[in-house]
């Protein structure tokens, strides 16, 4: 089967020109105008003991805003896959103006849930209409007690548009202009960009390559380090302005109630993590030994290892889709048939070529009830298991498809768990299938590094986010203050094992600038860690595993992490000893790899 590597999102829209598009935007526009006249009106005191209005507002509200995501994910993939595509910039930034108005209009319905008394807000939940949703009410109106009044409300959304959002989009600009000098065997240089130039960086296995693209790649995001330093300034600074408005004092509380979590399970996360780096330490520095250094460096940690006569692995795109199904299939129909259908219906962008935006995602269509998948694909096994995970993202969002809109909304903790399963499985998948030694080597140091990336580099982005939070209050931090931060941050998550660090790396990490949430970082650690706790019961239950696990994926719209974990998994997770039992499992892994390896040190 050959799949094609370019995505269809006319299915969606025509194309970025297209008058469906703009008579769309005209409609939403007209149908928030009249919801926020109805929410003007709306009284809970008289609309008791049915509350038909609220339902009725409810409804509308919960058809709008997939129609708006829908169209928000068409030109986020367009931008994507072109990112000086500039009629794509304007509707971004359309985009953005209509979201702040629905925003606007949701301000004082949901301020209105906290009027309702808590005798009435029992009788309210209790009726047949909004009984399947009180986890999600209940949330909502928790919330709404710290919302500020509409007026003020409004102004801050008003004023988000060209404020957080607007630099987040400066940042997509600024990116646009990174240009990575390349020059090939005949002496001509050609230009890489950026998503091209990482790709490159990272999974070449020739290390003079590696090197000198590493040199040039810090060099073009150091030579606009100002630039990206005032834009991460700015999304920090309106980020805590709006929290101490809001009477939010600790910056961390956002992010942890976004992914549902208690304080405590990221406590008991990290700490587990801090105390069992030495197995990951001393496997950067057996993979440094194979690579014939003393000590690795920032770009050597996701180098291939090759060792005896093995060659680096290479999967085409076909051969990595099919390799994904029929592993997929061993643990679920339902994951490989869905996977199937997304490559045969060309829901995936991966070709590698120039003015793609580095990185990728999965991102929505809930009208269409379909995904979209972005990426630039390289051959490699790191690249198909990166690939299964981003369709664990959309199998996790189509499981979801058939309950209601306001049940399907997930924090992103538990999304990384969804594909951080599907990406084990891969991983797990290519390690068994291995034949010869230096083959599983070269399979086992793939696995290894992602367990790596989710534990210390994930680590490293949380500390210096942390870090620069904390400075960020009490003024600007300079790009040169940023780059000590990073470093030093990257040198306590890697326990000072590596001989050079990647300073400017909190200028080129898309993670860091995105403007509807921060701390994009730590729920990767946790989806890692609590998928692990599945594959585990995967690996126990058999046959009775695929029914278990969408079970639990389609209750993550619709309960706190803690209790999703309690209820399918009967684990604690503010306890250390469920991380560490995760951590095990891949101290495993090193120990099988540091064995296979005994050989072939020099």
């Amino acid at each position: 089967m050959h799949y094609s590597m370019k995505w269809d999102l006319e299915s969606v829209y025509s194309s970025i020109d297209s008058k469906t598009l703009g008579q769309d935007f005209k409609k939403w526009t007209q149908k928030i105008y009249e919801l926020s006249t109805e929410i003007k009106e709306w009284d809970p005191e008289t609309d008791k003991p049915n509350y038909e209005k609220m339902k009725h507002i409810l409804n509308e509200l919960n058809e709008l805003e997939p129609k708006i995501i829908e169209a928000g994910t068409f030109i986020e993939g367009i931008l994507s896959a072109d990112v000086k595509n500039a009629k794509a910039k304007t509707y971004m930034g359309l985009l953005s103006v209509l979201f702040s108005e629905y925003k606007t209009i949701t301000v004082p319905f949901f301020k209105k849930f906290t009027l309702i008394n808590a005798t009435d807000w029992d009788s309210l939940l209790s009726l047949e209409a909004f009984s399947p949703f009180t986890f999600n009410l209940n949330e909502i109106r928790e919330k709404a007690e710290k919302l500020l009044s509409e007026e003020e409300e409004s102004l801050l959304s008003k004023l988000s548009v060209d404020g957080i959002e607007g630099w987040d989009q400066h940042y997509d600009s600024l990116v646009s202009q990174i240009q990575i000098p390349v020059t090939d065997d005949k002496g001509e240089t050609n230009y890489l960009s950026a998503g091209q130039a990482e790709n490159r960086m990272y999974n070449d296995p020739d290390p003079t390559v590696r090197a000198d693209l590493f040199k040039k790649w810090e060099k073009a995001w150091s030579e606009q380090s100002e630039l990206f330093a005032d834009t991460l300034n700015h999304i920090a600074g309106f980020r805590l302005t709006d929290y101490k408005v809001h009477g939010i004092t600790d910056f961390l509380e956002t992010p942890l109630a976004t992914s549902r979590m208690k304080q405590e399970t990221l406590d008991a996360m990290w700490q587990a993590i801090a105390e069992n780096k030495k197995p990951f330490t001393q496997y950067l520095s057996r993979k440094a030994a194979l690579l014939g250094k003393d000590t690795l460096s920032w770009v050597d940690v996701e180098a291939p290892v090759t060792v005896g006569d093995s060659e680096p692995l290479s999967y085409s795109f076909d051969e990595g889709a099919k390799f994904i199904v029929e592993n997929f299939r061993k643990f679920s129909n339902k994951m490989a048939d869905f996977s199937e259908h997304a490559f045969e219906n060309r829901w995936i962008e991966a070709e590698d070529r120039p003015g793609k935006s580095p990185g990728g995602y999965c991102a929505n269509l809930p009208v269409s009830k379909e995904s979209r998948i972005f990426m630039t694909y390289s051959d490699s096994p790191g690249e198909v298991a990166t690939l299964a995970h981003e369709l664990g993202h959309a199998f996790h969002s189509h499981v979801m498809y058939d309950l209601p809109y306001m049940k399907q909304t997930y924090a992103m903790n538990v999304a990384e768990t969804a594909s951080t399963f599907a990406e084990l499985i891969v991983s797990d998948a290519t390690v068994k299938s291995a034949e010869r030694d230096e083959i599983k080597i070269a399979l086992l140091d793939n696995k290894i590094q992602n367990a790596l990336a989710m534990f210390l580099n994930i680590h490293a982005r949380f500390l210096f986010e942390t870090a620069f939070y904390e400075e960020r209050q009490n003024g600007l931090v300079s790009a040169e203050r940023l780059n000590e931060l990073m470093e030093n941050a990257q040198k306590e998550a890697y326990d000072n094992s590596l001989s050079e660090y990647h300073p400017s790396f909190w200028a080129s990490k898309l993670h860091f600038y995105m403007s509807d949430l921060s701390f994009y970082n730590f729920p990767y650690t946790f989806g890692y860690l609590f998928s692990l706790g599945i594959y585990a019961r995967a690996l126990e239950s058999g046959s009775d595993f695929e029914d278990q696990y969408i079970a639990l994926l389609r209750d993550t719209g619709s309960m706190s992490t803690e209790n999703l974990a309690q209820k399918h998994l009967n684990v604690d997770l503010t306890n250390t000893s469920f991380w560490i039992n995760g951590i095990n499992i891949l101290k495993k892994d090193i120990e099988t790899f540091m064995t296979l390896t005994e050989k072939y040190l020099k």
